[in-house]
């Protein structure tokens, strides 16, 4: 279970570019981990399309971001392709991180009851540390607000 001020949960996932990433490989730099329901759906794609445009700027200040969700390889480097994204996107097709993060909820579908990533953000620092998180995230202003995180820490 995540919680602030502590070391955030380790992992090894699959990631588009034929590569495995390991959070604790990235210490030295700020982590920003996205989860997200779904490839190529509106607020997924939008999400995405923020964190792109927004790039340069994160770069800047040492951050990397990383896009999870349970999609496939395929699916995922379709959909970086298509909207040019210049970071990794990772596959948790078991939910194992999500679950580490808790991010598996109930949600509402056409009236059904059924389990999915719920949109959260999780904002590590350089020494590994969880510094902020986001849950139930709407798009719009998202990314801005973690880029101001960010600069504080």
């Amino acid at each position: 279970m995540t919680k602030t001020g502590q070391p955030a949960p380790d992992f090894t996932l699959p990631a588009t570019g034929g590569q495995a990433i390991t959070l604790s490989e990235l210490k030295g730099s700020n982590v920003v981990l996205y989860f997200y329901p779904r490839d190529n759906t509106p607020g997924c794609t939008k999400e995405g399309q923020a964190f792109r445009d927004h790039f340069a700027e994160f770069e800047k200040l040492n951050t990397v971001i990383l896009g999870i969700s349970r999609d496939s390889l395929k699916t995922h480097e379709n959909f970086k392709a298509k909207h040019q994204f210049p970071f990794e996107l990772l596959s948790d097709s078991d939910e194992t991180v999500c679950k580490l993060y808790d991010v598996i909820k109930e949600k509402n579908m056409y009236g059904k009851k059924v389990m999915g990533i719920e949109r959260s953000t999780f904002l590590i620092d350089q020494e590994g540390i969880l510094r902020q998180e986001w849950r139930k995230v709407k798009v719009a202003g998202h990314v801005e607000e973690v880029l101001e995180a960010v600069r504080v820490i």
